[in-house]
């Protein structure tokens, strides 16, 4: 592990655009919850997996790889060009692929179930315009990732700190406005900001155009970074999907919202280590790497990854009550009641997350996949057990029995690697 002051400073430069992403999501997910009563607010959650399931399938949920591929061939820009063409042309196959198939389920499927209180008309409209939303925030996140991987630190900070800014912009002017749907708002967000975030990658030469112009075109690297990619980003909103509903059909929509609220607090913790692990642990971890050398630079990582989540979870847990009143409204402070339960599985997250990386910087496709969804069905089987043994507690206590299974399962599969030395 490099000495401290390196791993201070990028935690420190990290952190703050971590901090602006809060700030953003902050920002949004009021304005939501002042527009929004719980069983409208579960709506836009509902809505915004189905989003996620989109940007997933379209581009193939390569970020990790255009970070970790990007830092291991940046010292031959030959090669590199290849990578990131053949990355390119995966994304586009796969972004053609998924548009079709969205607009195909547009009129087919069963909106008024998927997304109920929403007429028909709004969904469709919702839909359709997600596409470009979700083209956007591909823009964003390729960029933002080969930014990461490249070492141009300013760079991936400004682009995911006035993309943050343009997003909350963005939202209040249309909700204050009136002059689109919640869903379509939230379907459009990113789409000023993926213009922004193109200028900002050629002055670090990653054009589009000079990639595809380029004659090599190298896409098996990525076959094993879409396999880790697509699971838990398709695989995660189907079980949120499936938790919400659940929890709706047992005890109402509003209450379906103050599971939301619940997990919307989860969503801002690892949003917050995951974007700072992205940064300081997955560019450096490599299979060359000996096994002495990369448990040196781990060890120490993990438990400061470990020691910084506590620390956060601590002040949640004291402050939970302020925390849903900010984040949210008076209608929601039911969820101050459960939070502890979540928070504990929030703990063992962040050092899940972290051992996470690890394999998937070394393109350990069939552990990582494997873990990913013994632990989605562990979650939603855990929900379907706790709601029936614990009542509403029971997707909390869920929750915080799968992070603790994955981080030790995934702890023990670490260790035992294979290095280029023992």
């Amino acid at each position: 592990m490099p000495a401290n002051p390196n791993f201070t400073k990028l935690f420190a430069g990290s952190g703050a655009v971590t901090l602006f992403n809060a700030l953003r999501a902050f920002a949004i997910n009021k304005l939501l919850a002042i527009f929004l009563p719980p069983a409208a607010f579960a709506c836009v959650g509902q809505f915004l997996n189905l989003m996620c399931i989109g940007q997933a399938t379209s581009s193939l949920a390569l970020q990790n790889g255009w970070t970790a591929l990007t830092a291991q061939n940046k010292d031959s820009r030959e090669k590199l060009l290849g990578i990131w063409r053949g990355g390119f042309r995966l994304t586009t196959f796969a972004s053609l692929v998924t548009f079709a198939v969205a607009i195909v389920f547009c009129f087919m499927a069963p909106l008024q179930i998927l997304l109920p209180g929403v007429p028909e008309r709004l969904a469709q409209a919702a839909i359709l315009f997600a596409l470009p939303g979700i083209l956007a925030t591909n823009i964003i996140t390729i960029t933002a990732a080969v930014m990461n991987g490249l070492g141009e630190n300013r760079k991936w900070a400004t682009i995911n700190i006035v993309s943050s800014v343009w997003q909350v912009l963005w939202v209040a002017f249309f909700l204050y406005s009136g002059r689109l749907s919640v869903l379509s708002i939230i379907a459009t967000q990113s789409i000023v900001a993926a213009l922004f975030a193109i200028q900002v990658a050629k002055q670090a030469g990653f054009s589009i155009k000079q990639v595809w112009s380029t004659a090599l075109d190298t896409r098996g690297p990525w076959m094993s970074f879409a396999l880790m990619g697509l699971v838990p980003m398709v695989l995660s909103p189907l079980v949120l999907t499936f938790i919400r509903m659940t929890v709706a059909s047992h005890f109402g929509s509003d209450a379906a919202g103050i599971w939301q609220s619940v997990w919307k607090v989860s969503d801002f913790l690892f949003m917050a280590m995951s974007a700072i692990l992205t940064v300081v642990l997955l560019p450096r971890v490599s299979p060359k790497m000996l096994r002495s050398e990369f448990f040196k630079m781990f060890h120490p990582l993990l438990l400061r990854v470990m020691g910084i989540s506590l620390v956060m979870i601590a002040a949640l847990y004291f402050g939970r009550s302020i925390l849903v009143q900010v984040l949210f409204s008076s209608a929601y402070m039911g969820a101050a009641d459960y939070l502890p339960l979540q928070l504990v599985g929030d703990f063992f997250r962040a050092g899940g997350f972290a051992l996470a990386l690890v394999l998937i910087a070394r393109a350990e496709t069939t552990k990582f996949i494997v873990v990913e969804i013994s632990s989605e069905l562990l979650l939603a089987l855990g929900t379907f057990v706790g709601i029936r043994l614990f009542e509403f507690s029971g997707p909390m206590l869920a929750y915080a029995f799968e992070n603790f299974v994955y981080a030790v399962v995934l702890y023990i599969l670490v260790r035992r690697l294979k290095w280029n030395t023992p």
